[in-house]
């Protein structure tokens, strides 16, 4: 990697995905270095889980909604701060790490202990492990062992050849890696946060648009709605459902993944395509066949759609003809509102759509509430104004979003490659010193 030296000498490594390692380096296998743990439970133990981006803590820490809690807890196990934990099904994605956390998970997990302490840094063959998971090496294995599997067990581990440095140079790797990247997360938090800002940016704006109009001297009425506030005094408030025809998708036969179903030459969207589309949908991932088609609903070329479960009030319009499931909803206009208009409208109110959405084990919207919710609706002249205003505005923050995107991405490929060339060998960190705090701060401040 640019900016960082090798060390002077290499051997091979006869491990195919390492190539080379530094000639004072060596190899073990896995099972002569790690041992699996199986503790009791103890009643204070909480759960712990490993998430896909490698923290590995109690689950209590990250989130406790959209997990599955076992009703019997069959073959739990105990977790340790300092274990290095494998999730069987997940590791694959970059579910390993080290537990920061006491506590007990599923017997879906390998529970790792050091066989032999003084000699292995735990925290370095969590960066190592991780780094062989995302980068495809877990897949690979998993389904050279078994066809069509991504299962990543102790069985598989164990036997796994891993580089083996001296222990002092695993613990400087790991205080050079924790040190950088989390510099490089600083980073990408902040480019989070301007995404993040430049999306309540944009709701604002949408909201202010067709909730008040462009032009602030025009006289102003009550709406007597709490969304909409005052309103221009020629506005015409109405519910959607006076406002447009709505209509439902379909998909009449559940499961609805039935591959019976599936990939015939009949376009079919769903919440995550009206999703990934930024006004258009241009292209769709799923098809169905003749007997999916006599279940489902069509969508003419030009609808505008929603999506009413998982991305709820995601809209976008559809660039061609379609099938669409329940989990979304299409609208037609009237002729005194223009499509482009609607579309404006339903993001400025999707507060009030969320209030008025069902919370059961997630939030919903239907038909009969979408068609509730007043909104406020300017002659066709000024309709036309709005959506150019907001087109050209939303434009610009889509370019300034896309910058941010593209930012993390390259930030994220980075750390990425920054762990995997330190933890294989390929730059030598010996002689990383850590920096000075104040001036590290005015160095990322500047690069920010």
């Amino acid at each position: 990697m640019a900016g960082y030296q090798r060390y002077p000498d290499y051997k091979e490594s006869d491990i195919d995905w390492i190539g080379d390692i530094p000639s004072h380096w060596d190899t073990r296998r896995a099972k002569f270095l790690f041992r699996r743990m199986q503790r009791p439970l103890r009643e204070s133990d909480g759960v712990v889980t490993a998430f896909r981006d490698g923290e590995v803590t109690l689950r209590a820490n990250r989130r406790t909604e959209g997990f599955t809690n076992s009703v019997k807890e069959i073959g739990y196990q105990g977790v340790r701060i300092g274990d290095l934990v494998v999730h069987a099904m997940d590791g694959f994605a970059g579910a390993i790490g080290v537990s920061d956390s006491d506590g007990k998970c599923s017997p879906v997990y390998s529970i790792c202990t050091p066989v032999n302490l003084p000699k292995v840094n735990t925290k370095y063959y969590g960066f190592l492990l991780r780094n062989m998971a995302i980068t495809g090496f877990v897949t690979a294995l998993a389904k050279g062992v078994r066809e069509r599997s991504t299962e990543f067990r102790y069985a598989e581990f164990k036997e796994i050849d891993l580089p083996f440095p001296p222990k002092n140079e695993q613990d400087i790797i790991i205080d050079f890696l924790n040190h950088e990247t989390a510099k490089i997360d600083r980073l990408i938090a902040k480019q989070e946060r301007l995404i993040e800002l430049l999306k309540e940016k944009r709701q604002a704006v949408i909201s202010h648009a067709v909730t008040k109009g462009l032009n602030p001297d025009v006289p102003m009425k009550g709406s007597a709605v709490e969304w909409l506030g005052e309103v221009p005094a020629h506005w015409v408030c109405k519910s959607f459902r006076y406002a447009t025809q709505i209509f439902r998708g379909k998909f009449g036969h559940r499961p609805r993944n039935d591959p019976e179903f599936y990939d015939g030459k009949y376009p079919f969207i769903q919440t995550g395509d009206i999703a990934r589309a930024t006004k258009n949908i241009t292209e769709y991932k799923q098809t169905l066949n003749e007997k999916g088609m006599s279940v489902s609903q069509i969508f003419p070329a030009g609808t505008l759609v929603m999506a009413i479960a998982a991305n709820i009030g995601d809209t976008a319009i559809l660039g061609f003809e379609a099938y669409a499931p329940d989990s979304v909803v299409g609208f037609k206009p009237k002729s005194d509102v223009m499509l482009e208009f609607l579309r404006y409208s339903l993001m400025g109110a999707l507060p009030a759509l969320q209030q008025t959405s069902t919370q059961s084990a997630q939030a919903n919207l239907n038909v009969d509430r979408i068609g509730s919710v007043v909104a406020a609706f300017p002659p066709l002249e000024e309709q036309t104004e709005i959506i150019q205003y907001l087109d050209s505005l939303l434009n610009r923050y889509e370019v300034l979003e896309n910058k941010a995107k593209d930012g993390i991405a390259l930030m994220q490929e980075h750390r990425i490659a920054l762990i995997s060339a330190a933890v294989t060998g390929k730059i030598d960190v010996r002689g990383w010193l850590k920096p000075d705090t104040e001036q590290q701060e005015t160095t990322e401040a500047a690069t920010a």
